[in-house]
């Protein structure tokens, strides 16, 4: 089993850094996930999670690749994906509504309802269908915006031309955080 960093998110999945979750519990007990079993992890099963987290009306917020979750305390939750700065509401109100998601082995096909971007440490969303902009007060910028800083250290040049996000000297600099 490879050595897990203390600054790491932990491998039970808990959203939690190592240190502050499992890493207080006796070493036998922590076990990292395996290659077959981190395949089977798919973006629903994700989904399903921040879905529960808002009914419950719990903070969360849960990376997954390109894919950032989270879910607020008034029972909304959202799906971001950080390449394209796409996103789609899955939860409302403490209610779980229909994801326009169809995944299999091969491909994810997601239907965005909105794009969104941060400004001014707010999250601003667009609709796609009517154009119309709103602001989600309390939305984990800072949270999201590290995730999309991190996912651009994992890309390279080319890969980061080809998506939407700036490069990561304007990334760094178009956010003050």
């Amino acid at each position: 089993m490879a050595k897990i960093g203390r600054n790491e998110k932990c491998p039970c999945r808990s959203g939690k850094k190592y240190k502050h979750c499992c890493a207080r519990r006796a070493p036998q007990t922590i076990q990292a996930l395996s290659a077959e079993e981190s395949a089977k992890i798919t973006l629903m099963q994700e989904v399903r999670r921040i879905q529960e987290d808002a009914v419950n009306k719990r903070l969360a917020c849960r990376e997954l690749g390109v894919f950032f979750f989270f879910s607020s305390s008034a029972g909304d939750a959202w799906l971001m994906e950080m390449t394209d700065s796409d996103c789609v509401q899955v939860a409302a109100n403490g209610q779980a509504l229909d994801t326009p998601i169809e995944e299999n082995a091969e491909t994810i096909e997601v239907n965005w309802s909105h794009s969104y971007r941060i400004q001014n440490k707010n999250l601003e969303l667009r609709s796609y269908t009517d154009k119309t902009v709103r602001h989600l007060d309390n939305a984990p910028t800072k949270e999201l915006n590290a995730a999309t800083r991190r996912l651009l250290k994992k890309l390279t040049p080319e890969q980061v031309k080809s998506v939407h996000l700036k490069d990561k000297s304007e990334a760094d600099s178009s956010v003050d955080l």
